[in-house]
């Protein structure tokens, strides 16, 4: 069993504390590539506190040093319209981080980060990044912005101004972790951090997501929390082995069902019909 607490309870439990801000800065930093340091978190309204909704989803809002959102969310179980949930949830902070007659100049850049336990949409990367451009089409440039609106918003692209996402698959993640963000991907994997770990923001996890530090009714709690991971992913799978059984079973029904039309058609009789494809004789009368 690893000896640190997986990325999910610590968003939870132990990185709201400004003290372990350090492991959060580490991780955003590594991933935008731009050194990130957090200012204060926010309230989110989609920690739920029902039952499953408190092992399947945990989100954490910050706002970084530069008034930028960064909204954090991990998401363990399928959900097939997660791409419109990530679009709602970039749309819910421009709206109300604005105030009610502010000019337009005053939306706030957000960043969507998720990090899904399953498997969502159909790719071969294990990262992947969303961003708003606009391109002719016709000449297939990209619009750009004015050199005032540059000196203005003090962003040299239009993308820079709406919310841009990060999608990061860590199950699919299966490989030696050979750069910065893929030594973060590895903890968020399998909860192990490598000794010869250097990203930013793990020497701190190291540190302050250790289970020994953890009290005898905080260890009970976590591993609670991974034993309800356990059952949820185990009923997921179970579903997806009974949908497919199921499915398998109503393509050969289809399959005898087409049979006995054609021998109908050529004139069998019908318990010959019945006695090759199974079906009943009433089955094969409503034919």
């Amino acid at each position: 069993m690893s000896n640190y607490i997986r990325f999910d309870w610590a968003m939870k439990r132990l990185l709201r504390n400004k003290a372990n801000f350090a492991v959060l800065e580490g991780f955003l930093t590594t991933l935008l590539r731009d050194r990130i340091k957090i200012q204060k978190l926010l309230e989110s309204e989609s920690n739920q506190e029902e039952e499953f909704d408190k092992y399947n989803r945990v989100d954490l809002l910050a706002e970084d040093s530069k008034g930028t959102l960064l909204l954090i969310e991990i998401q363990n179980n399928n959900e097939y319209a997660y791409f419109q949930r990530m679009l709602f949830g970039t749309s819910k902070l421009v709206t109300e981080y604005i105030n009610r007659g502010e000019g337009y100049d005053k939306v706030r850049k957000v960043y969507s980060i998720n990090i899904v336990y399953f498997s969502l949409g159909h790719g071969k990367d294990i990262v992947y990044h969303g961003k708003t451009e606009f391109r002719g089409i016709h000449q297939n440039d990209i619009l750009e912005l004015s050199p005032f609106q540059r000196q203005t918003f003090k962003v040299d692209t239009v993308s820079q101004l709406y919310p841009e996402y990060y999608i990061l698959k860590v199950n699919d993640f299966n490989q030696v972790a050979q750069t910065p963000l893929e030594e973060w991907i590895y903890y968020l994997n399998t909860g192990e951090i490598p000794d010869q770990a250097q990203a930013p923001g793990l020497n701190a996890a190291r540190e302050r997501l250790k289970l020994d530090r953890m009290s005898k009714d905080e260890l009970k709690a976590y591993y609670r929390h991974l034993d309800n991971i356990v059952i949820l992913r185990d009923n997921i799978n179970t579903e997806r082995a009974e949908g497919r059984a199921e499915g398998l079973e109503a393509g050969r029904q289809e399959e005898r069902r087409q049979n006995a039309i054609r021998m109908k058609a050529k004139g069998f009789p019908a318990q010959d019909i019945a006695d090759i494809t199974g079906l009943s004789p009433e089955e094969i009368d409503r034919l």
